[in-house]
């Protein structure tokens, strides 16, 4: 395998139009760090964007960052630190749950669409992204959006862009609306609820006016008891009163513990990165998007189905992240519990992504919820329009495209 790692966009353009020329396909990836989602694919030759490195834009009166699509995540998280500032939509950092070494990028951040828990309060990556510069399958760099979120032009391509999985183009750099870091983080914890009273209350929380920024359920047997896990951040006197009228809200659904700083950052970084689904190592790990009223019956079905099945709730009960033991499901062993879980969104609506399973089983079971025919069409459509010779991961969200 060769790895390619231009140093600017104009070798990144020379690299893909000399691909595009020769309809040589290319891995492209940033740190490699999510290579392990999606079909698996194969290419002679990656292109990476880790040596496209550094911040080149941080306004923080502005409450903008731009920075070429190869800076490690740690780097931007550091800048925006000292600026008292911090991302909106808490990235997940897959590596614990992959298995995978090295360091996760901006751009790749950004090509994934990838949030955590906060998405429910500020949305995902997608929604703080207002600007980006890629190279297409014909080599050609192309700029869209701007520094600024009332700059509007070229809005649309951004968006689109963002969860396309390097399929569509090649990202050079990224620019992204930021926020204030909160003074104080706390955490309300409830024990010992099943997982429909739990999202009663995340829904009672979230449709309170107390600005609650994550919302999680952890059933009993993922290391310990049932808890239930309202976030609330700000100024410390007005997390004080959110706590206080929260408290009052659950009165009738038990006694709300507190935790508050290092201990409450470091359980939503656990809820943010799934690790209390990590192991065991060979279990099919799934993403389950769906109304967060219909979560808890959606897990109970597929439950049912997969002997073995295990799951959690975030953003207030609408993503389930669901373990599969391979070999579990009724029918079909190897399918890593998918004829399940699609039925049960059949059945409560909704999509899934099957996030963890060995390349032989994600080279069979689609990895990325089916597209009906006119969807897919027009999937189709658009990677014609970026990628003409299909140059761009070709097959990895979805086969013959």
């Amino acid at each position: 395998m060769t790895i390619l790692t231009p140093t600017t966009e104009t070798e990144a353009c020379a690299a893909i139009a000399d691909a595009a020329a020769s309809v040589s396909p290319l891995s492209l990836e940033g740190g490699g760090t999510r290579s392990g989602i999606g079909r698996p694919i194969q290419t002679a030759r990656t292109l990476s964007s880790r040596a496209l490195t550094g911040v080149t834009l941080y306004e923080p009166a502005e409450m903008v960052i731009g920075a070429h699509a190869g800076t490690p995540m740690a780097e931007i998280v550091r800048t925006l630190d000292e600026g008292g500032q911090a991302l909106t939509f808490e990235p997940m950092d897959h590596r614990a749950l992959l298995g995978t070494r090295g360091e996760p990028t901006i751009g790749a951040v950004a090509a994934a669409n990838v949030s955590g828990p906060r998405r429910i309060q500020a949305g995902a990556a997608r929604d703080s992204l207002i600007g980006i510069r890629l190279v297409n399958g014909r080599g050609e760099a192309v700029k869209s959006g701007g520094r600024v979120m009332k700059n509007v032009t070229g809005l649309d391509l951004v968006k689109l862009v963002a969860g396309s999985w390097g399929t569509l183009g090649f990202l050079t750099e990224v620019t992204l609306k930021v926020l204030p870091k909160p003074e104080r983080l706390a955490t309300l914890v409830l024990r010992g609820l099943d997982d429909a009273h739990a999202v009663r209350v995340l829904s009672a929380a979230l449709g309170s006016p107390f600005d609650v920024t994550a919302a999680a359920h952890l059933p009993a047997g993922l290391g310990g008891g049932a808890q239930t896990l309202v976030r609330i951040e700000g100024l410390g006197f007005s997390v004080d009163y959110r706590v206080g009228e929260l408290r009052r809200l659950f009165r009738r659904d038990g006694s709300a513990d507190l935790i508050e700083g290092e201990a409450a950052a470091a359980l939503w970084r656990a809820v943010r990165d799934v690790e209390p689904l990590a192991e065991p190592r060979d279990a099919a790990i799934w993403r389950i998007s769906t109304a967060p009223t219909r979560g808890p019956d959606l897990a109970g079905v597929v439950g049912r189905l997969v002997p073995g099945a295990r799951w959690f709730f975030d953003w207030g009960g609408g993503l389930v992240w669901l373990a599969c033991p391979i070999g579990a499901s009724e029918g079909d062993p190897a399918d890593a519990g998918a004829a399940a879980i699609r039925a049960a969104i059949d059945q409560f609506g909704g999509h899934a992504t099957l996030i963890r399973a060995p390349a032989e089983i994600r080279a069979v079971v689609p990895v990325f919820q089916p597209q009906s025919e006119p969807i897919a069409r027009l999937t189709a459509g658009i990677k014609a329009t970026f990628d003409p010779a299909g140059i761009f991961n070709p097959g990895r969200m979805y086969a013959g495209v």
